[in-house]
């Protein structure tokens, strides 16, 4: 299994992907043309306009893009697909259409059989056991919060800390894991944006400069550097 799971595909004062570009060729290795999963549509965008907005980033790293929507068959698409791009926007929606298409059990299979995938934000999201630890809007209700499970925890990505200066008294993202775990018993992965999970076999690894923030039910939160193995957290 292959796979990058970044916390968000832009970071201030960069272009989209941009810091992530120098990894693709690597990750993507000997690929000419990578499957791009639009359905998450950031900002109400178009399927071909996200999709032609991935296309330019990846020709810096002289890869063709195709939308998954510009196939007939979209299953028949993720199983022929080289490598697979899942970009960012509104996680309910991308879960929504990944099973409204039927796709979401063929890219789990076609993953673990060794197609290279890579996510941002809501594509980070759904690579690990649930949805549910999402920042984003429920603006549509999907089948199901089950997803990929290429990880053996949950991530929640664009992870922020709380703010001591700030005179906003709602939930932070620390409340608001601490109530997913009063129900749920997986551990949550906080990617700080810039970092990234990178799967490869069976070996899950924090990259990126950014220490990340675990969260287990009933314990107390900790952080971990860049470089920390988290194959085995459970």
């Amino acid at each position: 299994m292959k796979a990058i799971l970044a916390s968000t595909s832009t970071l201030h004062g960069e272009e989209y992907l941009e810091y992530l570009l120098p990894h693709l060729n690597n990750h993507y290795n000997d690929v000419e043309e990578v499957l791009f999963i639009p359905y998450a549509r950031p900002g109400g965008i178009s399927l071909d306009d996200y999709t032609g907005k991935a296309r330019e980033a990846f020709a810096q790293a002289g890869i063709n893009i195709k939308g998954i929507h510009e196939f007939e068959n979209p299953i028949e698409a993720v199983q022929k697909a080289q490598g697979i791009f899942t970009g960012g926007g509104n996680t309910f929606l991308l879960v929504s259409e990944l099973y409204r298409n039927k796709v979401m059990n063929e890219i789990k299979q076609v993953v673990r059989t060794g197609t290279p995938y890579m996510g941002t934000s809501a594509g980070t999201n759904i690579g690990g056991l649930s949805m549910q630890t999402t920042n984003d809007m429920p603006i549509v209700y999907p089948p199901s919060f089950q997803t990929l499970g290429l990880v053996p925890f949950n991530i929640n990505p664009h992870y922020l800390d709380p703010d001591i200066n700030s005179t906003h008294k709602g939930e932070t993202r620390e409340t608001r894991i601490k109530e997913f775990h009063g129900l749920n018993s997986q551990p949550v992965v906080g990617l700080r944006e810039g970092s990234w999970l990178e799967l490869d076999d069976n070996k899950v690894t924090l990259k990126g400069d950014l220490e990340a923030r675990i969260f287990k039910k009933d314990k107390v939160p900790f952080e971990i550097k860049p470089g920390t193995d988290l194959t085995e957290l459970n």
